[in-house]
């Protein structure tokens, strides 16, 4: 038998929003390469997000160690969009005392529905 070897396309996809996606999947390209640094196996990852599919992982860990300084701009692109995101939220709502809002507010609730009984 002769062995023909053909291109496999990669199973990456990106989204309206720019966020590149594992195909027909909501994983992010970013969490598979995250998985993949901190160490984690192509099976390791596959376990943890059933709905990849083991060929596709390690095309992506493929496709990530081919292209590792473009991959690398685009996730600090992702990380600072992220940061940037989260301090214009903790702007519009202070973190700091949320654990004693959120504790006064169930405290507050609970003694509404003693009330009612």
């Amino acid at each position: 038998m002769l062995l023909i070897p053909t291109a496999e396309l990669i199973p990456l996809i990106t989204d309206a929003n720019g966020v590149v996606r594992i195909s027909k999947t909501r994983v992010t390209l970013d969490t598979v390469v995250t998985a993949f640094l901190e160490g984690a196996t192509a099976e390791e990852i596959s376990e943890q997000y059933p709905s990849l599919q083991l060929p596709d992982i390690y095309a992506v860990v493929a496709y990530y160690l081919r292209h590792q300084t473009e991959v690398d701009a685009y996730l600090l692109e992702r990380q600072s969009f992220a940061t940037k995101v989260r301090q214009e939220a903790e702007k519009r709502f202070n973190p700091l005392g949320i654990r004693d809002r959120l504790l006064a507010r169930r405290t507050q609730q609970y003694n509404n529905c003693k009330l009612l009984s």
